[in-house]
């Protein structure tokens, strides 16, 4: 069973705000999200701000590169590059997404949905045990934002997620905006996604702000956490309890003071909720 840790509300660490983190502590926040690849060559002023910030507050490793669901071979190099990030890191736990990415050495550069089915379920839970062991850690797999669905998918997509979960023993990063923009954009009940996953797999919530289309969303992690997030998010608190929550906010990122307030408000949900 995967083991929370209780670290609270984070955020991500981008370099919009490294000057301000060299010249201040990191008030505000309890701990910093961090893209694995932006950090596998240490060194510069990066580095500089990333250990600055570990000696203040955990930071965990969130990748996008890893490709689970792909056909390729897991790749080795990448594997070793992650490997000696989390020895020289020690991040609080490490995260990727559930996905596909390339194919026989092309990378779309995208975090792609996987078909639902047995098939590729077998094959995920396998690439799983390989990194875990390969890791010597569990880690976590994040529920991917999507605009295509697969003819060849016969379960639901929180159906899969809780079952290779369930097989693996990972843990999930439920990212709920992820789960909001899918449901628009696939006419499915975000709740009955929520109401779905088991809670004591959860270690880790993202929220975030998209982007309205003409009849769909656009995962674009751009301004505040809009409403209809946050009301999914309070029903993830009433489901799954405590779980560290982080802001996600990756285009026209605003002051630090502004990216804060949004963590905070999360907070003041989580302890409204919980009669914290």
């Amino acid at each position: 069973m995967w083991k929370r840790q209780d670290l609270g509300h984070g955020v991500g660490l981008r370099n919009v705000h490294y000057s301000h983190l060299l010249e201040h502590d990191p008030d505000g926040v309890s701990w910093f999200e961090v893209i694995s690849e932006n950090f596998i060559e240490p060194g510069g002023r990066p580095w500089a701000v990333l250990e600055k910030m570990r000696a203040a507050v955990p930071v965990v490793c969130h990748g996008v590169s890893l490709g689970i669901g792909g056909t390729d071979p897991l790749n080795e190099r990448y594997l070793q590059r992650l490997e000696t990030l989390i020895e020289r890191l020690e991040p609080a736990w490490v995260s990727d997404h559930l996905c596909w990415g390339g194919i026989e050495g092309k990378y779309a550069h995208d975090l792609l949905p996987l078909p639902y089915n047995e098939d590729t379920l077998r094959h995920v839970c396998e690439r799983v045990d390989q990194v875990q062991q390969r890791l010597g850690r569990q880690f976590m797999l994040e529920n991917v934002s999507s605009y295509v669905t697969y003819e060849t998918s016969d379960m639901p997509e929180w159906e899969f997620l809780a079952e290779i979960s369930k097989r693996t023993d990972c843990g999930i990063l439920l990212d709920v905006n992820n789960i909001y923009v899918s449901s628009v954009n696939h006419d499915f009940s975000p709740e009955l996604y929520i109401d779905a996953i088991p809670p004591e797999q959860v270690g880790q919530f993202h929220l975030a702000g998209h982007t309205p289309k003409d009849g769909w969303i656009l995962d674009s992690h751009v301004g505040p956490v809009p409403d209809p997030v946050w009301k999914l998010y309070e029903r993830a608190v009433r489901r799954f309890g405590k779980v560290p929550a982080l802001i996600e906010w990756d285009e026209e990122i605003p002051e630090w003071e502004e990216l804060i307030a949004e963590s905070k408000r999360a907070a003041k949900i989580e302890a409204g909720i919980l009669g914290e």
